[in-house]
């Protein structure tokens, strides 16, 4: 069974027509989160960094002010200074891991 050459040549130039409208419209997006990347990239840094610092020095300031009140032969400002730490550290693990999920889910719209 051949087929007349002038449907194949159809078929081909319309499933080439459809990669390269395809390649444009990625290469456009990428074009319009340029510049949204960088700044995007540097607020996700600041905002990893503050959900890591903000429960670590809130942890220092409570164990400061439990050992002022209540002293004894445990440090209260260390452990809750350590508590706050991983409280932050599970709090940015939060975030990136979402993140994450959203880019993937980008790039595999962007495949289709």
């Amino acid at each position: 069974m051949n087929e007349p050459s002038e449907t194949k040549s159809t078929r081909n130039r319309t499933a080439f027509s459809r990669e390269v409208g395809a390649k444009a419209t990625r290469k456009l997006k990428a074009r319009r989160h340029a510049t949204q990347g960088v700044w995007f990239g540097l607020g996700m840094m600041g905002l990893i960094g503050w959900s890591v610092a903000i429960p670590t020095l809130l942890g220092a300031a409570l164990g400061l002010w439990l050992d002022r009140r209540h002293p004894g032969s445990y440090s209260w400002t260390l452990m809750l200074l350590v508590i706050g730490l991983g409280l932050g550290c599970v709090n940015a693990w939060h975030w990136v891991s979402k993140e994450d999920k959203e880019m993937r889910e980008e790039q595999e719209d962007d495949h289709e």
